[in-house]
Parts: structure tokens; C-alpha cells; sequence
């Protein structure tokens, strides 16, 4: 599919690029699902994190260095952000997330969307790191597993607050 391949795209047009190294980029989401989202993609064409092993460990550390420095270009705190993967991902080349915890944006539209960043969909920069370190691999997660993960309910990730749809969990989200 066509819009699988986007992120490649955007990662060859200079106007999108707000840092460039020899190895990667930091563009911007084009589809925000929180107030600050960026996307960190290696410039080396890696599809997804399944292709990654033990040799790509200081490819994934600079990822993480750009990931820091936007966040700091920003004047941001570190802490208010999530960074990581998609445990399943959707699109065509490696990416990693910086996405701020508020989660306020008009493109956040569906439980599949809340899940994929706020529950174990999501996989954190350092457990990733580590389990490339010590495996040397990911595993994919079974379907019947992503599909229990994509069907949890809509749980606040920053209290104990349970929504019963989207609109509410918005309206919630904005409290904080």
C-alpha cells in the first residue's frame, strides 16, 4: 500500500527535516497524536524493527541521542515524553517515537490509536535496546496478542481514570 511507503517520502524531502545527521533524521509526525510528535529514522533503509540485530546497536543509540535533542530544541523536559516503537508497526522504515504524555490532538481519533501508544503495543527505547543486546532480535508479537493489547479499554496513562470512548478520554486527557 502506498501510504505504508510515506515516511520514505518524507525522509528524502529537505523541507521536512528539522535535524539531519550522517546517519538519521527527526521529522516531524504529519499526523500528530499528541502535542509534540516527532519521528527519528536512520537514513540506512531498515523496514521495520524485526530486521534489527546487535550491529545496529549504535545506530539505535544515535536514534536515541536525536530523539534527546529535539526534545531539548523544543525546551522540553524529557520526562513529559514517550519514546520508543510500534510493537506492530504500520509503516514501511525504522522510526522511533518522541511523543509527548498529553496526548491532546485532533488526529488522535480511535481506541487503536490510544493503544498502539499506551499500552505494551509501545515499546520503550530502552527495552528495545536491551533486548537487541541481549537477544540480538524482537520477536513479533502473536495476533491473538496484539488484538487482546488493541482491545483494552481506554486507560488513562496518567491516572487510574477509564473512558468509555474517545470523546471522553479527550475531555478527560485536557484535566491534566
Amino acid at each position: 500500500m502506498y501510504w505504508q511507503t510515506g515516511l520514505i517520502k518524507s525522509l528524502l524531502d529537505p523541507i521536512n527535516l528539522i535535524i539531519t545527521t550522517d546517519e538519521a533524521v527527526v521529522i516531524a509526525d504529519k499526523y500528530p497524536k499528541a502535542r509534540h510528535h516527532y519521528l527519528v529514522l536512520p537514513k540506512e533503509d531498515i523496514a521495520s524493527i524485526f530486521q534489527l540485530s546487535k550491529k545496529h546497536l549504535p545506530l539505535l543509540e544515535e536514534l536515541h541521542l536525536l530523539a534527546r535533542n529535539i526534545i531539548e530544541i523544543r525546551g522540553e523536559s524529557y520526562e513529559r515524553f514517550q519514546i520508543g516503537f510500534h510493537a506492530q508497526p504500520s509503516m514501511q522504515r525504522l522510526h522511533l517515537h518522541v511523543i509527548s504524555k498529553d496526548f491532546v490532538s485532533s488526529c488522535l481519533k480511535t481506541k487503536k490509536h490510544w493503544n498502539s501508544f499506551n499500552t505494551s503495543l509501545f515499546i520503550p527505547y530502552e527495552t528495545l535496546h536491551a533486548q537487541i543486546s541481549n537477544e540480538g532480535h524482537i520477536q513479533r508479537l502473536p495476533k491473538d496478542r496484539v488484538d487482546e493489547l488493541l482491545a483494552k479499554p481506554l486507560t488513562c496513562n496518567q491516572c487510574a481514570f477509564v473512558a468509555k470512548n474517545m470523546p471522553s478520554l479527550k475531555e478527560h486527557l485536557q484535566e491534566h
